[in-house]
């Protein structure tokens, strides 16, 4: 059954893939059926089984098996591969089988759907045996092993009957006709067999290749002797190696092998043993023939390819072939017409019991066949062979292949061909290919035979043989006079060669002389007639160009002249009109819109003002509140420390007469003299003495809780005083704020009314001008200031409404690229932001800063809004910061004073005629600023107001990355403040007290990290130094003050060995500003002076030998006297365990701190952290005043725009 399965497996391997099919069949995992899992080989490498088992289907299709037939074929098979599962057990019955368990009834069930048959009978045919006498038929039952028998055997008969049935499918459906006289087959086989178990399939094919074998040899002897024969040619008999002994003993009747096995097969008790003895017995002197020494059942045949040994315990089962009736009765009677067509009805004879037939007897009669069908063909023979045994292409083995050579035969076939003549030709083939060797011969008037003769002996060859039409030469003659011919053939080739090259060189030659002198003689010819022609045209062309270019100058100045005339004339008129029309309707708008925004201006002030003071009383109301808090925090915190102090000394002083009592006691007992001991106990004294100590130690516990209890309320007022501080604060920031913006109010006020005089005084001097004409309209504002006049008249328009459409519609297309091309990151161009320069080009180059109304400076100021929404990224708010504030300077340096000139000058046209004509009187006299691109001009409103936003924007921007980096920064001071003594002191230790080699893991590490990015970021984006300088002077200010702060308000932190851990952090930041310059770090270092000071006090040593003095001028001068005392009071040294400083310095600072607070509201010792905005515009100013911003380059992308082709100038 391991053939049935391998043979079985392919296809069902296919089956795993549809899903339907799966189902339809109740299959699963190849691994679960017993006649699949024998070889445990489930999976090929290089193979899809789903394309396989379409490949199946669709070559059924071609081969004419129709869809019904399929789906027949493969219920078959997977009822042979149910029927494989079925197992069985002991019955209830003695001898009695049934299926094993549930499982087992399963697959029984479902072959029987699949055989379309009935389950019973299908169990009945496995598990019962009908015999069938003269008188009666007896039903038997058979043992589970019998059955399991009767199961495999119904299993071979259904897949041997399904092959059969699909062969003669293939056959009927390719055409064979089987009246065809003429006959093409191929016959493959592989070879000879020799495994380390061969059984019975081995034997039978090793018979084939035997019977083969001797077929080969006869067939190659017999060719040889026919042709030798025929031409009559002396020859000799060629010995060859004969196996029709081994033939004998494998196939002979009645002695042979098969015919023993069939005899073993008739009897029932005989077993592979009694046939093995058998054979012992029969062929115990044939010398092909031998027993093995170590097995009692095994038998070697000596091949002609080599020895074989056979196994022969399957021996007698796989030759038997019969077919039980049972089975033949249950498949006929099926209800599927393909399975019952695989099954006809026998006759009744052989109906009645089984018929035993041998698989030896029928082999051996198919290949009598077989070998009847080669002899009455003509075969040609192709020998595959095996390169090596790793199945890996490009590696041969020698020794392997040499031996598949002997065993295929093919080396005794090369024998017997090379013992005679190998290579024969005809007469007239012989003397067509190798007649040059003698064309004497050949131009004689000789036979063929003679001629043959005589060409050979010219050559020298020996041992040929001449026949009646051929020429038989011996091995390797062939080649030799291959050879020769070769020779002969290159010789002559060279000569021939020699010869056509000599002439055609010679003819080539010849005629390119004769051709290059006819072409040398017309090329010459035709230059000089070209000479000559080009020569008397150029003189002539010289002669009309003079004439052409005379006329044509003369025209074109003509032409400009009157143009111009006339184009200045209409200008100068035009302008003037306009002008005269402009400057009463900007009287008349400019005093309206002046009154609306000063009345607007002024409520909001009234309301600014409202709120300053509302918020200022509050501010002075916490003021009070908190400097009562603290005087009263004070008085009570002195009180305490009064009680406190006096509660110590009676405690020192009642420590002290105990002292002195016990040291006169024990004097007074030394000085005593040595009496007899009387026994007298003074009870009074005792009893006193121990009540004066009872109440002495209720005094020291009274004094002790008195203590915890003051230093608790001294930590809650601390904390309330934090919170109120935070609020006041809080409310001083307000304050700060709404100051600067009713101060920015207070400034637009005056702007407005510094406006209004001039525009007042212009009036008053344009008063006496002539009176517009009555037919001019009013004008209509367009963007960026531009202005179109409009006439009612169409004899006073200067162009059309389309014209004036199209310009509005190309501004706003202007503005819009702009915007968009800007809120891109544009980056830097030789350190000089792209888009600021752009921007503050198009606004100079539109005049939008003379204009009287422009929504350009709005979007601006949109556009840069919603750029730094995203308020957590620096390096965006970096950006927009050098852009904001270079715009900024540049229109700082842009904008004139509206005071001064004004007055004197008339007012910039705010129409683009207008503006043009200016242009025109005072191109050549435009004042440039010394910093290259920057023009003076005259501010209006809009670009003042735009002035103001950008500081606005400038402040906020700085603001928030100020902001950002001390969010960073609080959770690392948080940890440089409260590391653990145990890491301080071993950084201290494997630092040597030193901050050059701090471990990678300390807060101080990553604050020097984060102050690097900070600055890399800054340096990227070219952000001006003034602001890299604030940045960090009050980033080092809010280090200050969350340190000194902590330091003051936690004894924990307020040690020698904490003051060690900070002095080495600030060594890190030292020299990190000494790296960073002064270009950038500016005074950040002076920041930290209340921290550095402090921390050096804390890790000083002999604390207590330095006076007030010593402390406030050399060691800590910056700090107050709360501070100090904060500081003296709340040291403790856990390294060490050194003293803090003397009580006198303590007490006289107690003294200093209480005239001080009579003297002075603001006692507190905390220090507050600055958020204020530390710089002007002017400041700005003085650090980008160096720079030039000549050579910067605008984006590429808008310089494809042609209405930004000024960009490039």
């Amino acid at each position: 059954m391991d053939t049935l399965g391998c043979l079985m497996y392919p296809c069902f391997l296919d089956l795993e893939y549809p899903m339907e099919d799966v189902e339809k069949y109740k299959l699963g995992n190849p691994r679960t059926f017993h006649y699949l899992n024998q070889s445990h080989c489930y999976e090929l490498d290089g193979v899809d089984n789903s394309k396989e088992y379409l490949a199946t289907r669709k070559a059924m299709d071609v081969v004419g098996i129709s869809s019904d037939e399929q789906d027949a074929i493969f219920r078959v098979v997977a009822a042979i591969l149910h029927l494989g599962n079925v197992e069985f057990t002991k019955g209830k019955e003695i001898d009695s089988s049934e299926p094993k368990d549930d499982k087992s009834r399963f697959h029984l069930t479902t072959a029987a759907e699949l055989f379309m048959c009935d389950e019973n009978s299908l169990e009945d045919s496995l598990c019962k045996r009908v015999i069938v006498t003269r008188d009666e038929t007896i039903t038997k039952w058979i043992d589970p092993e019998s059955a399991a028998l009767s199961r495999d055997a119904l299993a071979k008969i259904v897949y041997s009957r399904l092959f059969d049935w699909l062969v003669n499918k293939i056959n009927n459906s390719i055409g064979q006709d089987p009246d065809s006289k003429n006959l093409i087959g191929v016959l493959d086989i592989y070879g000879f067999e020799s495994f380390k178990t061969n059984s019975f399939e081995q034997f039978c094919i090793n018979l084939t290749n035997e019977k083969l074998q001797q077929h080969f040899n006869q067939h190659v002897f017999k060719m040889e002797q026919e042709e030798y024969t025929k031409e009559e040619i002396d020859w000799s008999y060629i010995e060859f190696i004969d196996n029709q002994d081994i033939l004998d003993l494998l196939e002979k009747k009645p002695g042979g092998i098969i015919a023993l096995l069939d005899e073993a097969c008739m009897f029932p008790r005989s077993t592979h043993e009694t046939f093995a003895q058998k054979l012992y017995q029969t062929f115990k002197d044939h010398k092909r023939f031998s027993k093995p020494k170590l097995s009692r059942s095994d038998f070697t045949i000596c091949h002609y390819a080599g020895d074989v040994t056979y196994q022969t315990e399957l021996f007698l089962d796989k030759n038997k072939d019969y077919v039980v009736a049972e089975h033949q009765a249950l498949l006929s009677a099926s209800t599927c017409s393909f399975v019952s067509g695989l099954f006809p009805p026998l006759a009744e004879e052989s109906s009645k019991s089984s018929k035993f037939s041998s698989i030896g007897a029928r082999f051996k009669q198919q290949l009598q066949a077989l070998l009847e069908t080669l002899s009455a063909t003509q075969p040609h023979y192709i020998r595959c062979v095996k390169p090596n045994n790793l199945l890996k292409p490009a590696i041969f083995e020698n020794n392997n292949i040499l031996q598949q050579l002997r065993c295929g035969g093919v080396m005794e076939a090369i024998r017997i061909s090379c013992a005679g003549y190998p290579t024969r030709k005809t007469f007239d083939d012989f003397l067509r290919r190798f007649g040059i060797l003698a064309p004497d011969v050949l131009n004689g008037s000789y036979d063929e035979v003679t001629a043959c003769k005589m060409l050979l002996e010219k050559v020298n060859l020996e041992g040929y043989q001449i026949g009646k039409t051929k020429v038989f030469l011996r091995a390797g003659q062939m080649a030799e006079l291959d050879g020769f011919r070769t020779e002969v053939l290159g010789r002559s080739a060279s000569i021939i060669q020699r010869t056509v090259r000599s002439y055609l060189g010679r003819k080539n030659f010849i005629l390119l002389r004769l051709s290059a002198i006819q072409i040398q003689a017309l090329c010459r010819g035709q230059v000089a007639r070209h000479r000559y022609e080009s020569m008397r045209r150029e003189a002539a062309s010289v002669r009309i160009q003079k004439h052409c270019r005379m006329y044509l100058a003369r025209n074109a100045y003509k032409n400009l002249c009157s143009s111009a005339i006339s184009l200045q004339s209409g200008m100068h008129g035009m302008a003037a009109r306009n002008e005269l029309k402009l400057k009463k309707q900007r009287r008349a708008a400019i005093i309206i819109q002046a009154a609306k925004e000063t009345g607007a201006l002024q409520a909001a002030k009234n309301m600014l003002e409202k709120q300053v003071e509302e918020l200022t009383w509050r501010l002075q109301l916490e003021k009070r509140m908190r400097s009562d808090l603290e005087e009263a925090k004070t008085q009570e915190n002195t009180k305490l420390q009064s009680a406190l102090e006096d509660i110590q000394f009676q405690f020192q002083e009642t420590k002290t007469l105990l002292i002195k009592e016990r040291e006169a006691v024990k004097i007074a007992a030394e000085q005593a003299p040595i009496v007899q001991e009387v026994p007298v106990i003074d009870h009074e004294i005792v009893n006193k003495l121990t009540a004066e100590n009872e109440q002495l130690k209720a005094l020291v516990n009274s004094l002790e809780k008195k203590i915890d209890e003051t230093e608790r309320k001294f930590e809650e007022t601390n904390k309330i005083s934090e919170e109120r501080l935070k609020l006041a604060l809080d409310a001083e920031t307000k304050i700060i704020e709404l100051k600067t913006a009713m101060q920015r109010l207070e400034e637009k006020l005056s702007d407005m009314e510094t406006e209004d005089q001039i525009l007042r005084q212009q009036a008053l001097l344009n008063s006496p001008v002539r009176k517009m004409s009555e037919h001019l309209a009013i004008p209509t504002p367009l963007e960026n200031g531009h202005r179109e006049p409009q006439s009612a008249a169409p004899a006073k328009k200067f162009g059309t409404e389309s014209f004036r459409r199209s310009q509005i519609e190309r501004q706003h297309e202007s503005v819009d690229a702009l915007i968009k091309c800007v809120t891109q990151d544009l980056g830097f161009s030789e350190g000089k932001p792209v888009g600021a320069f752009t921007v503050y080009k198009c606004l100079l180059h539109w005049r939008s800063f003379e204009a009287e109304r422009t929504s350009v400076f709005d979007r601006l100021i949109q556009l840069i809004g919603s750029a730094i929404e995203n308020q957590d990224d620096n390096d965006h708010m970096a950006y927009w910061l050098t852009n904001t504030s270079t715009l900024l300077f540049l229109l700082q340096r842009s904008l004139k004073a509206s005071s001064g000139t004004v007055a004197r000058k008339p007012p910039t046209p705010t129409s683009l005629f207008g503006r043009m004509t200016q242009g025109f009187r005072s191109s050549a006299n435009l004042s440039v600023s010394p910093i290259d691109i920057v023009r003076h001009v005259e501010a209006k409103y809009p670009a003042l107001l735009f002035k103001q936003q950008l500081i606005a924007y400038v402040e906020k921007m700085y603001g928030i990355i100020r902001d950002n980096v001390k969010k960073d920064l609080s959770p690392l001071l948080s940890s440089c403040i409260q590391a653990p003594r145990t890491s301080r002191g071993s950084v201290l230790k494997s630092s040597g007290r030193s901050s050059s080699n701090s471990p990678q893991a300390s807060p101080w590490n990553s604050i020097i990290d984060s102050l690097n990015g900070l600055l890399c970021t800054l340096k990227e984006n070219f952000v001006p130094p003034v602001f890299v300088q604030k940045i960090f002077s009050q980033i080092f200010s809010y280090i200050n003050v969350q340190l000194f702060n902590s330091l003051l308000l936690r004894r924990e932190c307020c040690t020698f060995s904490n003051g060690e851990y900070v002095k080495s952090g600030l060594a890190e930041l030292e020299l990190w500003c000494g790296q960073a310059t002064e270009e950038f770090a500016g005074s950040s270092w002076d920041e930290l002076k209340h921290l550095r000071q402090a921390v050096g006090f804390l890790v000083i040593h002999q604390k207590s030998r330095i006076s007030y003095d010593d402390i406030t001028n050399d060691l800590c001068p910056v700090l107050s006297v709360q501070q100090l005392y904060r500081i003296c009071t709340l040291y403790w040294d856990d390294n060490y365990n050194t003293r803090s400083v003397s009580s006198d310095v303590i007490s006289s600072m107690s003294i200093l701190m209480t005239e001080d607070s009579d003297n002075d509201d603001g006692n507190s010792f905390l220090l507050d952290d600055n958020s204020s905005i530390p710089f002007a515009v002017d400041d700005i100013s003085g650090s980008l005043e160096e720079k030039h911003f000549t050579d910067v380059k605008p984006p590429a992308e808008i310089l494809e725009n042609p209405a930004f082709q000024f960009l490039q100038d």
